[in-house]
């Protein structure tokens, strides 16, 4: 793994932000020529996807399971500058348990409102404790500029990662909720976000779609929520910390719960460059 890793550690601030907001923003975490790469390899599946599915150009569209299939964007799995936040958030025993990207073309004249919830489904109904421990957090790479209202920008109620439940007035998760705020971030820009956060989409009333990639990382022992998918022609990229990102387990199934040390890489990748007391437990 790429020791650039270590210029770019979690800062305190953004422990503080993200244990009291639940999100952080990291702005310029792409290269333009990242971000180039990025856009294009977006571009791509997305127009296989509305291929596929016969989608037309006003229709949003969404694809799962794409971080193998693209050089470009397997890079972003362990980018240096936010992969480095990751697991000063969550650790060494982690994996890449869902990725997907959505589109959100313009359109100026609906407003569907918004459509608040939690991630990860069923966690949120059979976790029993209250609140529910974190497990996951995403990093949404925004590759269209977000930095003014109305251009389909993700939304968030900060400090709700400590919510279990959300009262919505008449009931409905399409409201404006008291305290909901606009993430307002140009493009290139990452955003850190726990799983237990309460957020949304929104309409995207510019004149150009949004486009924002976003990457699921877990602890190992969660199923995950795709099939981690590898384009094959891309085996060659995969040192043993990605490889423990997308699911190995050279031990078998004892080692998602009790990794050996062959199991999680990342674990004497951190000792070595970051010191033993980071890998305490």
């Amino acid at each position: 793994m790429d020791t650039r890793c270590l210029d770019f550690m979690l800062g305190e601030a953004e422990r503080e932000a993200f244990e009291r907001d639940g999100f952080f923003i990291v702005k310029n975490a792409l290269t333009p020529e990242q971000l180039e790469r990025a856009v294009a390899a977006f571009d791509r599946l997305v127009d296989e996807r509305r291929e596929e599915q016969q989608l037309g150009q006003g229709e949003r569209v969404a694809v799962f399971d794409f971080a193998g299939r693209d050089e470009a964007l397997l890079e972003l799995v362990d980018l240096p500058n936010t992969f480095a936040r990751v697991f000063g958030l969550l650790g060494w025993n982690i994996q890449l348990y869902h990725s997907h990207l959505n589109l959100s073309p313009p359109e100026p004249d609906r407003d569907h409102g918004l459509g608040w919830h939690q991630d990860s489904g069923r966690l949120n109904l059979e976790l029993e404790t209250d609140p529910q421990p974190r497990i996951s957090l995403k990093v949404g790479f925004f590759l269209t500029d977000c930095s003014q209202p109305g251009r389909g920008n993700f939304y968030v109620l900060p400090g709700s990662q400590l919510q279990k439940t959300m009262v919505f007035p008449g009931g409905n998760r399409r409201c404006e909720l008291p305290g909901g705020v606009p993430v307002l971030v140009p493009a290139g820009s990452a955003v850190f976000f726990d799983r237990r956060l309460w957020h949304s989409s929104s309409a995207n009333h510019w004149h150009s779609p949004r486009k924002v990639l976003f990457y699921g990382y877990s602890y190992r022992w969660l199923r995950p929520r795709d099939e981690v998918t590898l384009d094959q022609r891309l085996n060659g990229r995969m040192d043993p910390i990605r490889q423990q990102l997308f699911g190995a387990s050279p031990t078998g199934n004892y080692g998602y719960t009790s990794p050996a040390e062959v199991d999680v890489p990342l674990k004497s990748w951190i000792e070595t460059n970051v010191g033993a007391e980071a890998v305490a437990v």
